[in-house]
């Protein structure tokens, strides 16, 4: 979810050069023999370095000042999955969510327990000043200004602003295999509450992969995708009800309007086809063609469906 607002044109061009090195880097795991698990990590941890985007470093800030971060990964050949939520010193917790998922027998772990785990298992660390950005303290206090002027005005609680500050980070992948994978992390919503966990660490929700239909990253209004469940609800009017990908995508997202929402997500199917749908502004998408040619996208046409 992006406001035009919020990208000038050389936020834009560092964006898109992030997008394509970061999609380079993926595809290059993948030509080499990399497994569709290995790809997805991959692409994440750099998009989670890259502190233009809405996860890891760059992460917008709770409504007290500090970031919370959630992250989740699935493998859709066996089906596992590992996630984080509510962690606030681990560098990259699509890392965590993989470690959890491997070394643990748990799907989720959460806040100081996650972080604990990860130190463990040899994730990196890194204080909150690491996280926090110059952009996003402006962010957010642009967005506690108009609560408090909303506040004034109505003598009311408002719900919390939108002023672009928004959006995850995915990546989903088909390997030589076709085995199919899915990794979604994000800082979550500017001026959220401390403790908001949203779509992103929920298996079926925020990710979902599964080698026999597909594999989906969401980004949006968090909430709404939890109630619409849409990572499992593409796969089951897929499974069930025989739609194509980016029919069933559409469906999806149409759920989540009906609760108020909106967002976008990307897909993979069990043949390469893609999907990268979204009912905003813009999204940020890179995608590989089936002739190998790298592409990047932000603002433009809203729905897109093809063969990877």
């Amino acid at each position: 979810m992006i406001d035009r607002s919020e990208l000038d044109c050389g936020r834009e061009a560092v964006c898109r050069k992030a997008l394509r090195e970061i999609l380079t880097s993926g595809y290059g795991l993948l030509k080499g023999g990399g497994s569709a698990l290995d790809a997805v990590e991959l692409a994440v941890k750099l998009l989670e370095d890259a502190e233009v985007f809405n996860a890891g470093r760059g992460s917008v800030l709770t409504a007290a000042g500090t970031v919370e971060m959630d992250a989740s990964i699935m493998d859709g050949r066996s089906r596992r999955a590992g996630a984080v939520a509510g962690v606030r010193n681990i560098r990259n917790p699509v890392c965590a969510a993989r470690s959890v998922m491997e070394h643990s027998p748990h799907v989720m772990l959460i806040g100081a327990g996650a972080e604990d785990f990860a130190g463990k298992h040899g994730i990196e660390r890194a204080g909150q000043d690491y996280f926090i950005t110059p952009l996003r303290v402006e962010q957010l206090e642009r967005s506690r200004a108009a609560a408090s002027s909303a506040r004034i005005e109505h003598e009311a609680s408002p719900p919390l602003p939108d002023d672009g500050a928004t959006g995850t980070v995915g990546a989903v992948a088909r390997d030589a295999e076709g085995h199919l994978a899915a990794a979604t992390s994000t800082g979550g919503t500017n001026n959220k509450l401390p403790g908001r966990v949203g779509d992103t660490p929920l298996i079926g929700a925020g990710v979902w992969a599964d080698d026999s239909v597909c594999a989906v990253s969401c980004t949006g209004h968090g909430e709404a995708f939890v109630r619409s469940v849409f990572g499992h609800e593409v796969d089951a009017l897929m499974r069930l009800a025989g739609m194509a990908l980016g029919r069933a995508c559409e469906h999806a997202l149409a759920r989540v309007q009906a609760m108020g929402g909106n967002g976008g997500c990307i897909a993979v199917d069990t043949k390469g086809g893609i999907a990268l749908l979204f009912d905003t502004t813009g999204m940020y998408r890179a995608w590989i063609d089936e002739s190998g040619n790298p592409h990047v996208g932000i603002f433009g046409y809203r729905h897109k469906t093809g063969h990877a």
